[in-house]
């Protein structure tokens, strides 16, 4: 019985294909393999099949499949590119349009905002019997005013001064709070939280990109960690 040279049917597909031995091993170094590519890639092996041992169909359906499952994939990483792109864009212009408001940031320094007011939360870990609040001068220790805010359930607990003098709104002056709490165990020190002005954003480098916030007395601040806008 004639057998089937492998090498002289590899030879004859490469001739139906219009293409030679070296231009076979060039396109071999392509990175992808397109579809009309491969379909005729699949018509000419099935024309030169050994017509004493064809292709079993079960075999050709594999090779089908997997093919269509490997395009599928490459359909699939291109549309999760551009939902990315689109997501970057969208952090971008989220970031933008942070600017100008306040964002609530751990910390006990802050400045009034442009209403010459100061905002801030305290978070409480228990109900209180007595709430207090100091406002001084962060840069002399001056003490510039003073609030009891009395007993307070536990939780988030909002606080404000209003009345901040002219001459420490002309001087941008940095407060610093100083919170103490008793919640009958004795008095207790509390750091706050307070609202800063954001000055600008951006969106950071590597693979998380995440937006970065600079606020206003405090620095760089990833917006993730943010509790509170005003």
């Amino acid at each position: 019985m004639a057998t089937i040279d492998p090498n002289s049917s590899q030879a004859a597909i490469f001739e139906k294909l219009g293409i030679s031995q070296k231009a076979g091993a060039q396109k071999a170094k392509s990175d992808t393999l397109g579809q009309s590519d491969f379909l005729k890639l699949m018509t000419t092996q099935l024309q030169n099949q050994d017509p004493f041992a064809p292709m079993d169909n079960g075999d050709f359906i594999a090779q089908m499949a997997q093919f269509s499952t490997v395009t599928g994939i490459q359909e699939i990483n291109n549309s999760i590119g551009k939902l990315v792109e689109e997501f970057d864009q969208a952090r971008i212009a989220t970031a933008s349009n942070l600017l100008g408001h306040s964002v609530l940031v751990p910390g006990s320094v802050g400045t009034p905002d442009e209403n010459g007011e100061l905002h801030g939360v305290l978070d409480l870990p228990e109900s209180t019997i007595s709430t207090q609040l100091r406002y001084l001068n962060a840069e002399t220790g001056e003490a510039l005013h003073f609030e009891e805010l009395g007993p307070k359930p536990a939780g988030l607990i909002g606080f404000a001064w209003t009345e901040i003098a002219q001459e420490l709104l002309d001087e941008r002056a940095r407060i610093k709070i100083e919170a103490t709490i008793d919640t009958g165990a004795g008095p207790e020190q509390l750091s706050p939280s307070i609202y800063s002005k954001v000055i600008s954003a951006s969106v950071g480098s590597g693979d998380t990109k995440q937006v970065l916030l600079n606020v206003e007395g405090f620095g760089e601040f990833d917006v993730s960690s943010a509790v509170n806008f005003r």
